[in-house]
């Protein structure tokens, strides 16, 4: 187990963000990441847990308590069964699945972060959700200071949200389990319609496996949502906005908001989410509202590949993008009533 004191975090986040921990621990094995929070939590020492980092807003000033990487590894895969160790690289693992012909998790290639993160975002991308898969999330639990096993149905999973990420202060993910299926070298059905043009076949059918995978990390990239040092549109935290949902009456109030600004022609875009609920695009509405790709004049700006990513273009803080986020948030209010939630964790600041 590794220590250091006053380190920049910034380093540790793809948006390459934020001041230092007063002391950063990186863990390599289960026990060892036990240890730090039970000392954590034993001193009252305020704790940061960072995996990949693709999902923080660090403030510039810093963490003023232990940041503790989870750097562990394993994947084990016994037929259709697979375990991760929080630390794997998911990117990694994915591929790896892929590799041995089995279908769940290939549209979820090319997200950046580590597997432990899955489940408490209910990571999510191209027609598929890690809670279709997941079977049981092995766990810390900071109240009771024992290792506890979630099964599926106890993880609260909807969307972008799960029991994990509901009580942040309790949880600490170890390990994840999934069912995958094997299907022969063929894909899961293809749900997203985005996919399913790509690839040339309609919604509901299967296509082989590496093209699945192939077609989604190629319609990501196109996107700037796969990390390429060289490319500042992926100096970020991917979708910084999760697509609102809402009610039947919350919808109509806003598709008379659009028609009243666009025209009655204009009809916003429209998903089913659950029951009695209505997703629509946080994309769409970013755009609409004048915040177009490359929005911005400073260090900050929007993605010049996707309206739903905020982006580093070299040189700037926490505050530089938090600026840019508000504007957006409020634009979008301003422009359609509806208040844009960020998706990435926030650490010392907010919107």
């Amino acid at each position: 187990m590794q220590e250091l004191r006053d380190t920049p975090l910034a380093p540790l986040t793809t948006f390459r963000l934020g001041g230092p921990a007063d002391r950063l621990i990186t863990a390599t094995t289960d026990d060892e990441v036990i240890a730090a929070v039970r000392e954590a939590d034993d001193s009252g020492t305020p704790l940061l847990l960072i995996g990949g980092g693709s999902n923080l807003v660090i403030g510039d000033k810093g963490f003023p308590g232990t940041a503790l990487r989870i750097a562990t590894r394993g994947f084990v895969l016994d037929g259709t069964k697979l375990e991760l160790a929080a630390g794997e690289v998911w990117t990694d693992a994915v591929d790896r699945t892929v590799e041995a012909h089995l279908a769940g998790i290939e549209c979820l290639a090319g997200i950046p972060g580590s597997a432990g993160a899955t489940p408490i975002q209910n990571v999510g991308a191209y027609g598929q959700e890690v809670s279709s898969t997941i079977t049981e999330v092995i766990a810390y639990d900071r109240k009771s200071r024992e290792t506890v096993t979630v099964p599926n149905a106890e993880c609260g999973f909807s969307y972008r949200h799960s029991r994990f990420k509901g009580d942040p202060e309790r949880y600490v993910v170890l390990r994840v389990r999934f069912e995958l299926e094997d299907a022969s070298g063929l894909s899961a059905p293809v749900k997203y319609a985005e996919t399913a043009r790509a690839l040339g076949v309609g919604p509901g059918d299967r296509v082989p496996l590496d093209a699945a995978h192939e077609t989604v990390l190629k319609l990501r990239s196109g996107k700037g949502m796969v990390l390429d040092p060289a490319d500042h549109d992926t100096w970020s935290a991917g979708s910084f906005f999760t697509n609102p949902v809402l009610t039947p009456e919350e919808f109509a109030v806003f598709h008379a908001r659009v028609a009243e600004r666009l025209g009655d022609g204009v009809t916003p875009p429209a998903y089913p989410a659950g029951e009695e609920h209505i997703k629509t695009s946080a994309a769409w509405l970013i755009d609409r509202s004048g915040f177009t790709k490359g929005y911005g004049t400073g260090p900050a700006r929007i993605s010049t590949k996707h309206t739903l990513a905020l982006t580093n273009r070299g040189g700037a803080t926490t505050e530089d993008l938090l600026a840019l986020a508000r504007e957006v948030v409020a634009g979008v209010h301003a422009s359609f009533g509806i208040t844009l939630v960020n998706e990435p964790v926030t650490v010392g600041v907010s919107l």
